[in-house]
């Protein structure tokens, strides 16, 4: 809440409770001006009425309080009476650092009153203007630029000489110091001696006679010419309280008015620095207290700054004291209202508006470039109005620190920036204006003499940019161009209007203004309503910057990080012998292959070093290599800006790792990681938001050594992105060796040629990053990071465990046969098992059953290969199924039931769940296959034998899916119908080879005819498995045989024959298939007309083995030929005893044709493989229509 002034009571101090905000809208001479002030800040004590002196009282005598402190006055002493010394050539930067938050956005110009007056008068008046004008953001600041004061100071000193020069030679070359008359100061004392008298409590002037002259005829205190030269700073030497306090008093910089005001005037926002002495009394709570000589009318100019007076600090009424010769006269009352209309000082309050409004289009117009320094510039009783860029003028001298404002302005820009950066509802609509800020900032600045601000502004232009927003299109978050109000031009200028007056045109202006920006050539233009028409909307040039992807970003965030970096290093004093580094060599980068790296071992003691250093690191030590002091601001400064940099290698490793580019990756990550190191080096305690990120930057690691691990083929491309290094991350390199040797993690990002180490090196990374989230109490924080890398822990635990499993499966294969077991085979299996073990803990541990479950299938698989590693050499005819053969199937199969109880039902994960279904019934039926082939008879019984490979098979059809439709479905298809076949053809063999128990042999009779029947229906459901249905049903017709061989009546064994011959037109589908694939073949053979195409193809026959039909259909042709021979001589016997039926006849003589072709046919050489088949098909077509019984299915 703000307080307009002279609302009654007295504007509080800083801090008080304040009253609402109020304004004033006055109607002067039929003309509206608007007029609104508010007290933002005031140091006066609460209004005192004036006391009203006597006629007669001269004022040529001291009051006795003159030049004294009161309890009245307040604090601020002299200051409120008018007495200070003239305004600081830096006030208004004194405002702005105060009312940081208005600056660059909400008010159009911040300045002393008097400047402002001064401004608005220049129409009117014929005396000198000179000022200095700077830009921060849409605000301009104005201060006095007393060039007589420069210039005395220039002759003592030499600074400025170049002003003087360009002053002397251009504008005025007789320049001389004009000195000031005894009558201004004599009118300055009866002033200050009047403003004295009016504040004595009892209303009495008591006028002490002087005892001295000193006190009549001194300059009123602080008006001398040395309190004048000492409100100059030297051209910057910054004292080192500058440098934590930009806002340092004796630089001038201080914000000494009693008053500051937010004054709006008409659409015209300011920020104005007021000391006019306020009192109450009259009709109105607040009067100004005016001195004037009454043989001296009041003239245009008086009117102007008595009516700007009292609008700048809302006072509605004038109280005008007049004198003659210092002895008073008397007094009048005057509204603020009325001034413009008195007598001799009549002026029109429209007029001044419009000055106003073109004085600040026209600056606002010219003055467009942030940090320079513009100086306004009309010679007494000239009409012309110029305006000079100082900054530009300076640069061609070898200092720009020759102009003094250039740290103020800097700092200001500074601080601006440090004040958006601060607020916590800014969004990055404003990241465009900030960057802007502290870009011009840092032009302004020297690193030898300002490292400290260069620092923090570039580690605040890194922070600009996000590293960790989402993955998306980045140029969504910035707009490419800003809001106009908060963006405006950086290097651009405005071009001038192109009006019809030309008003900026300077063609037919002297040479000398070729040196002016912009020149106003004549004082009447301003008076000219919206002559200058408002222009200050510069187009947005310093809009964020739009980064074309992750890479731009974080290289720009570096960019600014190196220079925070190189400044802070300059700074730190070379105590100790440091290496004489080049930033401009490389660093080189280690590289490990094979014959050098120590492998896991090695890995074990450098895990080990690193886990005590990061134990060390709690413990609070800490050493800088450089020599910088801990708590120091380069110390503070340059962790914050590795950290950052840390952050940004992170950024660019993880982008790298999205694109593939694992070299490039890894290359980033070692250098985010030495960051780190020197990070920890010179931290004495572990923030947890940094330990996290060290917890992060392993687990990337880990990630891209798990990546070229399984991507060894591009290894060479790899190592050319590894070793490659821009000169921007050796220079930061070069600054993080000077703290630390960054070779604590030096064992995770290596680049080894060996997988083994690699892997190894994969799987330390992510124990590290588990044991710091372990020991730094992380693990209840983030619980979202524990889980990740207990499951990347168990990853590369199973990939481990695979590499291990995989080599002994290598070295099995590659041993000599019948050799036993080697020792090296057996630590590999030991380090799998070890590995497989670990893995599944660290899913239990996390809940995630289904990976748990796989890696439980890879332990099953471990032991199937241990298992097949104990089997005897084929070539041993005495070759059985061995005790550690069935001790590693049955773990594996335990392996495999763990894994199904860990997923717990289907619906967990479906795909999962079938692979450990399939897993599991292979494993069966393996043993159960191996069993029956190579029975162990030596050890157990064929009954035995039987039951456990019938068992075995059994339990295979079980876990063996055959109904639901999946891209598996066909192989367990095969899978099962193979098992039936196999068990049919046990129980045959069985039966063939049995003798006795009858009821025995009934029920392998009726198994081995159950099976076969499955075996058969399962295999035409399979449309690529001909050869396999053909033999099913070729051992059917044999088993029929076996059987028909023990019967004894004719009736008997014609059903049987019967039947066989029926299982035989059965086969009619098998030999469809054969013969399409056949023609399939013969047409390919036929569309080439290469001879050696037409070989390749028929040898590449995908889907039929020749030898194995050619083979078959031997078989089938003799069997057939044998049951149709068998089938005529039984049936006619048959006809020759009983006389047969009409059905028996007509198969006799289908019997005898068909058997007659088959003769004929298997007489004939030379028929091709497809000839053949079309025959038998052509025959089973014949004997389908005169089958017998139906026989079996």
């Amino acid at each position: 809440m703000e307080e307009p002034c002279g609302a009654g009571a007295a504007a509080p101090l800083r801090g008080d409770a304040e009253e609402p905000k109020q304004g004033s809208v006055l109607f002067l001479g039929g003309n509206e001006v608007k007029s609104c002030a508010v007290v933002k800040y005031s140091s006066a004590p609460p209004q005192a009425a004036f006391a009203r002196l006597q006629e007669k009282t001269d004022l040529k005598l001291p009051p006795a309080n003159w030049l004294r402190e009161s309890a009245k006055l307040g604090p601020a002493g002299t200051t409120i009476l008018g007495n200070s010394k003239k305004s600081k050539p830096f006030s208004s930067f004194g405002m702005a650092y105060d009312f940081i938050d208005s600056v660059g956005n909400d008010v159009d110009v911040v300045s002393d009153s008097e400047n402002i007056k001064k401004l608005l008068k220049i129409p009117y008046s014929k005396s000198h203007v000179s000022m200095a004008v700077h830009r921060i953001g849409r605000t301009l600041l104005l201060d006095e630029l007393d060039i007589q004061e420069l210039f005395m100071r220039s002759s003592q000193t030499g600074d400025w000489t170049w002003l003087k020069e360009f002053y002397q030679r251009l504008i005025d070359q007789k320049w001389q110091r004009k000195k000031k008359s005894k009558e201004h100061w004599y009118q300055k004392a009866i002033l200050s001696k009047f403003l004295y008298y009016s504040i004595n409590g009892d209303g009495a002037a008591q006028p002490v006679p002087s005892t001295s002259k000193q006190h009549q005829e001194a300059p009123v205190a602080g008006e001398s010419d040395e309190a004048g030269r000492a409100s100059w700073p030297a051209p910057f030497e910054m004292p080192s309280s500058l440098s934590e306090d930009p806002g340092a008093s004796n630089q001038g910089l201080k914000n000494d008015f009693v008053r500051n005001i937010l004054w709006t005037f008409e659409d015209i926002h300011m920020l104005v620095g007021s000391n006019m002495p306020i009192f109450g009394g009259g009709r109105y709570p607040a009067v100004s207290l005016r001195l004037r000589d009454n043989n001296k009318p009041i003239n245009v100019l008086t009117g102007i700054d008595y009516w700007l007076d009292n609008l700048i600090c809302n006072v509605p009424e004038l109280v005008m004291c007049f004198h003659v010769n210092g002895i008073v006269q008397k007094y009048e009352m005057i509204k603020t209202e009325d001034i413009p209309n008195l007598e001799n000082s009549n002026f029109s309050t429209k007029v001044i508006k419009d000055i106003a409004q073109n004085i600040l289009s026209f600056l606002k117009s010219n003055c467009t470039k942030e940090g320079h320094t513009y100086w306004l510039f009309k010679a007494s009783g000239s009409d012309i109005v110029k305006l000079y860029d100082l900054t530009t003028l300076c640069e061609e001298t070898e200092d720009k620190y020759q102009n003094p404002f250039t740290m103020p302005v800097a700092i200001l820009l500074y601080k601006v920036a440090c004040n958006m950066m601060l607020k916590k509802n800014q969004n990055k609509k404003h990241y465009g204006t900030i960057r802007t800020l502290l870009l011009n900032c840092l032009k302004l600045l020297d690193n030898g003499r300002h490292p400290q601000i260069i620092a923090s502004a570039n580690y605040m232009l890194s922070e600009l940019f996000q590293l960790d927003e989402p993955k998306k299109e980045d140029s969504a978050d910035f707009p490419i161009n800003g809001n106009s109000d908060e963006s405006y031009s950086e290097e651009e200028e405005e071009m001038p209007d192109s009006d019809e007056n030309g008003s900026y045109s300077n063609s037919s202006d002297p040479p000398d203004d070729n040196k002016a920006v912009a020149i106003i050539k004549s004082v009447g233009e301003l008076s000219v309503p919206e002559k200058y028409k408002s222009v200050h909307r510069i187009r947005p040039s310093c809009a964020f910057p739009v980064c074309h992807g992750t890479e731009e970003r974080c290289r720009l965030v570096l960019n600014h990080v190196l220079e925070g970096l190189k400044s802070v290093d300059s700074s730190v004093k070379k105590e100790g012998d440091l290496p004489a580094a080049d930033p401009s060599t490389p660093i080189p980068l280690k590289y490990e292959d094979e014959s050098t790296s120590g492998g896991p071992e090695s890995l074990e003691k450098q895990m080990a070093l690193f886990l005590d250093k990061m134990g060390s690191f709690q413990k609070g030590k800490h050493s800088s290599q450089s020599g910088m002091i801990p708590g120091s601001w380069q110390y503070k400064m340059k962790l914050q800006l590795i950290l950052k940099s840390s952050r940004a290698y992170y950024v660019l490793s993880d982008a790298a790792m999205i694109l593939q580019k694992y070299g490039r990756a890894l290359r980033y990550i070692k250098l985010a990681l030495q960051c780190h190191d020197t990070y920890c080096c010179l931290c004495g305690s572990m923030l947890p938001e940094v330990l996290l990120f060290l917890c992060q930057c392993l687990t990337l690691c880990g990630d891209i050594q798990l990546m070229l691990a399984q991507n060894a083929n591009n290894r060479a491309a790899y190592l050319e992105e590894y070793n490659y290094q821009t000169k921007e991350d050796q220079e930061i390199l070069h600054s993080l060796h000077r703290e630390s040797r960054c070779q604590v993690f030096a064992w995770a990002t290596d680049l080894s040629t060996d997988l083994e180490y690699q892997l190894s090196v994969s799987c330390k990374c992510y124990e590290a990053a588990y044991e710091i989230l372990l020991f730094s109490n992380l693990k209840s924080q983030n619980p979202e990071q524990h889980i990740q890398v207990l499951k990347r822990m168990g990853n590369i635990r199973n990939e481990i465990g695979v590499f291990y499993m995989n080599q002994a499966a290598a070295v099995q294969t590659e041993r000599v046969v019948s050799k036993n077991v080697s020792m090296t085979e057996q630590q590999l299996w030991k380090k799998s098992f070890s590995c497989f073990e670990e893995g599944i803990q660290n899913f239990e541990s996390i809940d995630d059953a289904t990976n748990a479950a796989l890696l439980l299938c890879n332990t099953g698989r471990l032991m199937r290969i241990c298992a097949q590693a104990h089997c005897a050499a084929e070539g041993d005819f005495k070759r059985e199924f061995s005790p550690e053969e069935a001790l590693y199937y049955n773990k594996a199969i335990d392996y495999y039931l763990k894994a199904l109880r860990s997923l717990g039902k289907r619906d967990v994960h479906p795909a999962v769940w079938d692979s450990v279904n399939w897993e599991l019934s292979t494993t069966y039926f393996t043993m159960a296959t191996l069993q029956q082939d190579y029975a162990p008879l030596s050890r157990k019984a064929q009954e035995q034998i039987e039951k456990e490979v019938s068992e075995g098979m059994m339990k295979s059809l079980k876990y063996c899916d055959v109904d639901t439709v999946s891209e598996r479905q066909p192989l367990c298809q095969y899978r099962a119908a193979t098992i039936h076949h196999r068990l049919a053809s046990m129980y045959h063999s069985c039966l063939r080879n049995q003798v006795g128990d009858e009821h025995l042999r009934k029920q392998h009779r009726v198994l081995a005819d159950l099976h076969y029947s499955k075996a058969v229906r399962l295999f035409q459901l399979l449309k690529d498995a001909p050869c396999e249905l053909l033999r099913v049903q070729l051992e059917r017709v044999a088993f029929a045989e076996f059987q028909m061989a023990s019967q004894n009546s004719s009736a008997g064994k014609l059903k049987t024959l019967s039947g066989a011959l029926d299982i035989m037109t059965k086969t009619k589908g098998a030999f469809q298939l054969i013969r399409k694939e056949l023609m399939a073949e013969t047409e390919q053979i036929s569309k080439d007309n290469s001879p050696a195409e037409s070989m390749s193809v028929n040898d590449s026959s995908a889907g039929l083995n020749k030898e194995e039909v050619l083979k078959l259909l031997g078989i089938f042709e003799s069997r057939m030929s044998f049951l149709l021979l068998q089938s005529i001589k039984l049936l006619t016997s048959s006809k020759k005893k009983i006389g047969g039926s009409s059905e028996e006849e007509a198969a006799l003589r289908t019997n005898k044709q068909v058997y007659s072709l088959l003769l004929r046919a298997t007489a004939t050489k030379g028929l091709s493989l497809l000839e053949r088949t079309e025959l038998l098909l052509s025959l089973l077509e014949q004997l389908a229509p005169s089958e017998g019984s139906p026989g079996p299915q």
